[in-house]
C-alpha cells in the first residue's frame, strides 16, 4: 500500500494539469462553443422571469405538477402543449468567474486525492505504470465522465452535448492517469 504522504506531489499536479486542459477546452478551442444557445425573444422571457418573481436557488420544473395531478386532464393538456424544462437561476451580476473557477480547481483537487486514496489502498509502491495508469484512469473516469451521463437522463440535456463532456471526462482521466502512473512511487 502506498501511503497517502507520498502522492501529494501527482495529486496537485495532475490537477492543475486537468485545470489546464479543460480551460483549452472549453475558452481555446472551439468544441462548447455550441453547448449553449440564446433564448428566443430573451428579453421577454427574462422581463416575464424577473416579473413573476424567480429567484436564484431552486431549480424549476414546468409545468409543474404532483404524481397524483399527473393523469389529470389540465395536466396532460400542460404537457402536451409545451414547453416542458427545468430552470436553473444564478445570482445577478456579472458571472463571478474567479469563483467558478477557484471551486473548479477545488473540485480537480478532490478528485485527485480520491484518486490517491483508491490507488494508495490498493496498489504498493513499484506497480507497473500501466496498473498505475490503468486504475487510475478508470477512477478518474467514474468521476470527470460517468457523472454526465445523468444530465441527458433528468435533466433533458442534449446527448450530444453530454457526449462532449463525457469525452471530455475521459481526457482529464487519461491526464490524470498518466500524472500518477508517471510519479508513482518506485
Amino acid at each position: 500500500m502506498a501511503h497517502i504522504g507520498a502522492l501529494w506531489i501527482p495529486i496537485l499536479l495532475s490537477a492543475v494539469i486537468v485545470f489546464v486542459a479543460s480551460s483549452i477546452l472549453h475558452m481555446v478551442l472551439p468544441y462548447h462553443k455550441s453547448d449553449y444557445r440564446k433564448l428566443p425573444e430573451e428579453d421577454k422571457v427574462v422581463d416575464a422571469l424577473r416579473a413573476a418573481g424567480v429567484t436564484p436557488g431552486p431549480v424549476y420544473h414546468f409545468p409543474h405538477t404532483t404524481h397524483k395531478e399527473m393523469k389529470s386532464p389540465e395536466v396532460v393538456e400542460k404537457f402536451k402543449r409545451g414547453p416542458i424544462g427545468l430552470l436553473t437561476v444564478i445570482p445577478s451580476g456579472a458571472p463571478a468567474m474567479g469563483k467558478y473557477l477557484a471551486t473548479w480547481f477545488v473540485y480537480c483537487v478532490v478528485v485527485s486525492a480520491l484518486v490517491a486514496i483508491v490507488l494508495g489502498s490498493t496498489l504498493r509502491p513499484g506497480t507497473p505504470y500501466l496498473e498505475v495508469f490503468h486504475l487510475a484512469g478508470l477512477a478518474a473516469f467514474l468521476a470527470y465522465g460517468v457523472g454526465q451521463i445523468q444530465d441527458s437522463i433528468w435533466k433533458g440535456q442534449t446527448w450530444g452535448v453530454t457526449f462532449k463532456h463525457v469525452v471530455d471526462g475521459l481526457i482529464y482521466a487519461l491526464l490524470t492517469a498518466g500524472t500518477f502512473a508517471w510519479l508513482w512511487p518506485r
